[in-house]
C-alpha cells in the first residue's frame, strides 16, 4: 500500500496499517516528515513553524498519543489556556465563558443580550448550505457575529463567516441546531447525556507534545521505519498499472504493484499527482479556497508588557487592524521561552486581508511592531527573537463549493477502486481531525 505526503494524516494512516501488518511505502515531497510541523530551538526559545498546539477533540488524539507515550509525552496546556481575549475599541476583553460574564461584557449589545434568552425558541434553519455569518445573526444577533464568532473563526480558519457553511466547516455547531433545535438547548442537552470511557477522551483541553509538537512527528516516524518513507518526492505522480493496481513514479523512479493508494495532499495538487482522473473532477476539488497567512514568532528574554494570562488575543476584522491576533505561548505551554520573557506567534493575512502575507519582511515586521506595542503594552519592540514563515495555503476553507467538492471526492474513488483521496480537503482542519482521519481510513483499508 502507499500513501502520498508524510504529513499528520499521513503518517498516522501508515502508522495504524503498519501496526495492522501491512506493507507500507510512504512518499513524501519535502526532505523531511511531518508537513507543515516543525519544531525549532533558538536561543532559549522552543517554537513551531506550523501549528502551535491542537485540541483533544476526538477519542482518536488522546488514544494515539497514549499509544506513543514511551516515545513522546503529551503537554496538556496550563489553566491559563482557558482564557481568550477579544480585541474591541482600544483594549482586550475576557471572551464570556459563562451566563453571568455574557450579561456584564461590553462584547455584545444590549439588544442581543436579551436575544439569546429567546435563542432556544427560535425555529431551526432550513437551509443546509447557510452561510455562518447568516447563522449566527438569525440565532444570536450582529453583535455575537463581530465579537465572538468572528474573532472565533479568525483563530481557526483565518477566514469569513460570510464564507464558511457551518454543515461543512462546523458540523458540531451545525448539529447542535439540526438535532435540538437550539444552540443552548443542544448544548445543555449534550452535557447531560451519558458518555463511555472512550467518549470522555475527547476533553477539549488544548495539546502539545513536551519540547515541542515534532517529537509527535519523530514517535510516529520511528514506529512506521524510515526504511518505508521516501522523501525528496517533488515530482511524483500516481498512474493506474492495471485495473486492480497503480505504480507511483518520480522522475526516473518507479514504484509499482500497490493495489491501494492514499493520498493526503492538498486539493490544488491532485490533478498534476492524478494524471489519470477527469481535470473536471479535481478542479471541483482545487476550486476550495485557501486562507493564505504570514505567522510571526516573536521571543522575549525579558517581558515588560501586560501580563499574559491567557491563551490569546484575537482581532476582530470589524477593528481593522493589521493583524488577525496572537497567541501567548509562553503562558500555557513549559519551556517555551527563558524565565521571565515571553513567546508570542502573531498571524497576519488571512481570507479577507490576504496582502498582508505578502508583504515584504520590513513591511510587514513594522506594522506587526506598531500592532504589538499598541496591544501587549510594549514600550518599546525590541525581540531577542523573530521569525517569518508564510503559507500560501495556509488552511481550507469549507465554503459554498464543499457540496460539489465532496461529490467529486466520491466519484473519484468510486471510478477508481483502490484510491482514496484524504486529507484536509475534507473531514475538518485540525490536527486531531487529521489524526482520526488517518485512523479510520487505515482501519477501513484493513478491514477490507
Amino acid at each position: 500500500m502507499a500513501v502520498v505526503g508524510a504529513g499528520l494524516t499521513g503518517l498516522t494512516t501508515a502508522y495504524y496499517l503498519k501496526k495492522a501488518g501491512a506493507d507500507i511505502h510512504l512518499f513524501e515531497r519535502e526532505n523531511r516528515a511531518g508537513g507543515v510541523i516543525h519544531t525549532l530551538r533558538e536561543n532559549g526559545f522552543t517554537f513551531e513553524t506550523g501549528p502551535n498546539t491542537g485540541v483533544l477533540s476526538h477519542p482518536e488524539a488522546m488514544e494515539l498519543l497514549e499509544e506513543l507515550s514511551g516515545r513522546c509525552r503529551l503537554e496538556i496546556a496550563n489553566q491559563e489556556a482557558k482564557f481568550r481575549w477579544i480585541w474591541k475599541e482600544g483594549r482586550w476583553h475576557a471572551l464570556p465563558s459563562g451566563l453571568m460574564q455574557g450579561v456584564t461584557t461590553p462584547l455584545f449589545s444590549f439588544t442581543d443580550k436579551l436575544r439569546i434568552l429567546l435563542e432556544p425558541f427560535r425555529p431551526k434553519g432550513k437551509n443546509p448550505e447557510e452561510r455562518l455569518s447568516e447563522l449566527v445573526k438569525r440565532r444570536l444577533g450582529k453583535s455575537f457575529l463581530d465579537y465572538a464568532v468572528d474573532p472565533f473563526i479568525l483563530g481557526i480558519y483565518a477566514g469569513d463567516p460570510a464564507w464558511l457553511v457551518p454543515k461543512y466547516a462546523l458540523p458540531k455547531l451545525y448539529n447542535l441546531e439540526q438535532n435540538y433545535g437550539s444552540f443552548i438547548r443542544g448544548t445543555l442537552r449534550k452535557r447531560s447525556e451519558p458518555k463511555t470511557d472512550r467518549d470522555k477522551k475527547a476533553t477539549r483541553e488544548i495539546f502539545s507534545v513536551e519540547g515541542g509538537l515534532e517529537n509527535l512527528i519523530h514517535a510516529l516516524v520511528a514506529e512506521i521505519g524510515e526504511e518505508h518513507i521516501r522523501l525528496n518526492c517533488s515530482s511524483l505522480t500516481v498512474e493506474k498499472e492495471s485495473p486492480v493496481s497503480f505504480r507511483l513514479v518520480n522522475e526516473d523512479k518507479v514504484y509499482g504493484g500497490f493495489d491501494k493508494v492514499v493520498t493526503t495532499t492538498g486539493g490544488y495538487e491532485l490533478e498534476k499527482l492524478l494524471p489519470f482522473v477527469n481535470p473536471e473532477l479535481t478542479g471541483h476539488i482545487n476550486r476550495m479556497q485557501y486562507a493564505r497567512v504570514a505567522q510571526i514568532t516573536l521571543g522575549f528574554r525579558r517581558w515588560d508588557g501586560i501580563p499574559l494570562k491567557a491563551f490569546g488575543g484575537l482581532v476582530p476584522f470589524r477593528e481593522q487592524r493589521d493583524i488577525l491576533g496572537v497567541l501567548f505561548l509562553s503562558s500555557f505551554l513549559k519551556n517555551r521561552a527563558p524565565e521571565g520573557g515571553a513567546l508570542l506567534s502573531v498571524f497576519a493575512g488571512g481570507l479577507r486581508k490576504p496582502e498582508m502575507a505578502l508583504l515584504s519582511d520590513s513591511e510587514l515586521q513594522e506594522k506587526v511592531a506598531r500592532e504589538i506595542k499598541t496591544m501587549m503594552g510594549l514600550k518599546e519592540f525590541a525581540p531577542d527573537l523573530l521569525r517569518i514563515q508564510r503559507y500560501e495555503h495556509a488552511i481550507p476553507q469549507y465554503g459554498p463549493e464543499s457540496a460539489e467538492k465532496l461529490a467529486a471526492i466520491a466519484r473519484i474513488e468510486a471510478e477508481t477502486p483502490g484510491l482514496i483521496l484524504a486529507g484536509n480537503i475534507r473531514e475538518g482542519i485540525g490536527m486531531a481531525d487529521r489524526i482520526r482521519q488517518g485512523r479510520i481510513i487505515a482501519e477501513q483499508i484493513i478491514s477490507g
